[in-house]
């Protein structure tokens, strides 16, 4: 957690006094001490009323993580990303994100290091020739590299790894832990998803104390598709157990 809005409860506090109290601007942060405020924050929760969490915000470091994890995340439209680009920094040497079922087995293992390998190879032998063809053409060596990798991360595998910066209002981060956090998430969003609530509890207990997948508040929200192990998600995420 790279940075987050001061104050977090107390300026959600202070939106929610402006709608329901007779406050002005210049004295709705007065008397918000820290149980006021989350006296604010249970009774917006109770009512289901929502847009004064839009007021704070979080902004997150990531890294070593997959571009397949990139995929998935910025399908979370209400927040703003800046992702280390393929096509300005060299993958010459790139790390990758193996999965832990292939990782589990030895054989599955061996495949897909070599996969990993072949794509590190095919990556580099591409960005040579294409950048010994710019040079002869007349371009310049820094120019002719640039380019040169432009073309050849088109074989760059989605386990290749990368790197963001991702900033998201309270409210969109609620949904995305009610989704990512579930088991039914892809296991790496999942972690990310789990640590980033980790974090964001600390800074803002009384928003997040109960967030996660729905199995946290009441019964399971995805139906047939349910992994059945509510019991388990609970005494892992709920802050009590």
């Amino acid at each position: 957690l790279i940075s987050h809005t001061p104050e977090p409860e107390k300026i959600i506090a202070s939106a929610a006094k402006l709608c329901y109290a007779r406050a002005d601007i210049d004295t709705v942060m007065e008397g918000l001490d820290t149980e006021k405020s989350r006296e604010f924050i249970n009774m917006l929760g109770q009512l289901g009323h929502q847009s004064p969490i839009e007021h704070i915000s979080f902004t997150f470091g990531i890294e070593n993580v997959s571009r397949a994890l990139l995929a998935q995340i910025t399908r979370h439209r209400i927040a703003s990303f800046s992702v280390q680009s393929q096509r300005y920094v060299s993958e010459a040497d790139f790390k990758y994100v193996p999965p832990p079922q292939i990782e589990a087995d030895a054989d599955a293992s061996a495949v897909f290091k070599k996969a990993m390998s072949d794509s590190l190879n095919a990556y580099n032998t591409l960005a040579d020739k294409l950048e010994s063809r710019y040079i002869a053409e007349g371009m310049d060596k820094k120019s002719a590299q640039k380019k040169a990798i432009e073309d050849a991360r088109m074989v760059l595998p989605n386990a290749c790894t990368t790197k963001m910066i991702v900033t998201m209002n309270a409210r969109s981060l609620l949904n995305f832990f009610t989704l990512r956090c579930c088991n039914r998430a892809q296991w790496e969003i999942r972690e990310l998803a789990t640590q980033m609530l980790f974090l964001v509890r600390k800074v803002a207990p009384s928003v997040f104390n109960n967030a996660g997948p729905g199995c946290l508040r009441g019964k399971c929200t995805e139906g047939r598709m349910s992994c059945g192990k509510a019991d388990q998600v609970r005494a892992k995420l709920l802050v009590n157990n």
